[in-house]
């Protein structure tokens, strides 16, 4: 195996604190570790640690990406959600951050506020990574990257045009393409653009990096020649009682035959899952040779396994 890119002793919060070299070094690993395991070659570098998985969201292709992905690398992983844990009875973060980094060697939790998350890793002494937050979804954007990269065989001047809630993955998106010199466009209705703190800093990314970013409330401006296009359901999870009102403000923004017209012939279309057919993308998009919403699903075990190996060895 290649180098491994030393991230370790460190935590995987957000890619704003990730440089650009090492994020294409994360790629690289992914890519790798993706090819040994189609190769059908197994190796356990993280023999006899133990990655505690904290879910006080529901999960399908984080629980089982990192999960699958410890046991791959020769590790096991432990799923805690909040009634297994003292914290839903009132323990504190900090004091669950300090007990657990006496038993296990990193930590990944998928919460609701980001604060919580800092908390977490201000108190333990081992890694703690990001399975998501309200405000950010790192693990995610990392696989988007690879799948990008796999498909177009670059990431440096392209056009992402992302539609949709301005919600954690489309903060976690302008900060990746920021990274990586990729122009980056999101389309939101007034009212549910992307944070404030997420827009600035992937501005200043793009600053050094060559990448445009920007906000818009038209969808087709977005699009138009866009290399790759990106969606995500309108109703997160804490939001359902919005649903209804939601569903009447994003119908705009959906992601149709007619929209995808105004991209490049080559686009391709990606959505971190799951999907609601017929409200943020209709199956003319989702389902047609133009979507790599499975594979991109799939990188999630590659990219998330090389964030492992960089933070534990």
């Amino acid at each position: 195996m290649n180098k491994v890119v030393s991230l370790k002793g460190k935590d995987f919060l957000t890619l704003i604190d990730i440089s650009t070299e090492d994020i294409y070094d994360l790629l690289a690993l992914a890519e790798e570790l993706k090819q040994k395991q189609l190769a059908g070659q197994s190796h356990a570098p993280l023999a006899g640690k133990t990655l505690a998985m904290i879910f006080e969201k529901p999960s399908t292709r984080t629980r089982v990406s990192f999960e699958v992905g410890m046991t791959q690398l020769g590790g096991s992983a432990l799923y805690l959600n909040s009634s297994d844990l003292q914290l839903g009875r009132g323990e504190t973060i900090a004091d669950t951050a300090r007990v657990l980094s006496q038993y296990v060697d990193a930590i990944m939790i998928r919460t609701f506020a980001h604060s919580k998350l800092e908390e977490l890793a201000a108190y333990a002494t081992i890694p703690v990574i990001n399975g998501l937050t309200d405000d950010d979804h790192p693990c995610q954007a990392l696989a988007d990257l690879l799948t990008i990269y796999e498909v177009k065989k670059t990431l440096k001047g392209l056009k992402l045009a992302y539609v949709g809630d301005g919600n954690n993955v489309a903060n976690a998106l302008m900060i990746a393409a920021a990274k990586v010199g990729m122009d980056c466009v999101i389309a939101c209705p007034a009212g549910y653009e992307p944070k404030e703190k997420y827009i600035d800093a992937a501005e200043q990314i793009g600053k050094q990096t060559g990448a445009a970013v920007a906000v818009t409330h038209d969808p087709v401006e977005a699009v138009a020649n866009a290399d790759v296009i990106y969606t995500d359901v309108w109703t997160s999870m804490g939001q359902e009682q919005e649903s209804e009102q939601r569903l009447t403000v994003f119908q705009p923004f959906q992601v149709n035959g007619e929209l995808v017209k105004h991209a490049k012939q080559d686009y391709l279309f990606l959505h971190c899952l799951p999907a609601h057919r017929g409200e943020e993308v209709t199956a003319e998009v989702i389902d047609v040779p133009n979507s790599f919403v499975f594979q991109q699903a799939g990188n999630r075990l590659h990219a998330q396994k090389a964030v492992l190996l960089s933070l534990l060895l």
